[in-house]
């Protein structure tokens, strides 16, 4: 499975909101998953969205042509737009399915590791991620991606922010400490957000 994930800053939201609601579109895309998103909670004007594609064979082909048709409507409502593309590595939890009607919640963890580093990285998120997350209330479900030269994103959904919030800052340091997260990573960039039901396809 393929993940694209999209970072923008809206500088008109009404008329990207609107443009958003045109990404229904994708319905009838062969081997389109699903797609969701919605605004930082700790960003103003920062949206996320999140897609999966059964494959690249299948995204590249509605890239040459339908994206452009879609695309059209958001014209000039955002800014600083950032695409990345990740393969699914492995579930969060289990049995991930790209739905978003029962989470409240995204929460992305996108991290740089170090080269010598990444077995490494991947069985601590393995062994000691994936069951200290599993096991915090509220959370649905999870992924990870990975990309070439040593990207990984981290997709979690939670029921709602206040389920998150249990995920408290305290443990999450116990964790990385575990996980040796300072030795396998380079560079962590992570956010929170709100999903927004109208955007879900």
């Amino acid at each position: 499975m393929l993940v694209k994930w999209i970072r923008l800053t809206v500088v008109d939201r009404r008329g990207f909101e609107r443009g958003q609601r045109k990404w229904a579109g994708l319905l009838g895309e062969p081997g389109f998953r699903g797609q969701g998103g919605g605004w930082s909670r700790s960003r103003p004007g920062v949206a996320h969205l999140v897609a999966f594609w059964e494959s690249r064979a299948f995204y590249d082909s509605f890239m040459a042509r339908s994206h452009d048709r879609l695309a059209a409507a958001q014209v000039g409502t955002y800014k600083d737009r950032q695409v990345r593309l990740f393969e699914h590595e492995f579930d969060v939890k289990v049995g991930f399915r790209p739905v978003f009607g029962d989470a409240d919640v995204l929460r992305l963890a996108h991290c740089q590791v170090r080269q010598d580093r990444v077995d490494h990285f991947m069985l601590m998120q393995e062994k000691v991620w994936n069951p200290a997350m599993a096991g915090s209330p509220g959370m649905l479900r999870g992924m990870l991606g990975r990309a070439p030269g040593e990207e990984f994103l981290v997709v979690s959904m939670w029921q709602s922010a206040a389920e998150r919030g249990k995920y408290r800052p305290e443990r999450v340091e116990r964790l990385a400490l575990r996980a040796q997260i300072a030795a396998d990573v380079r560079a962590i960039a992570g956010d929170v957000v709100q999903l927004e039901p109208s955007w879900t396809v």
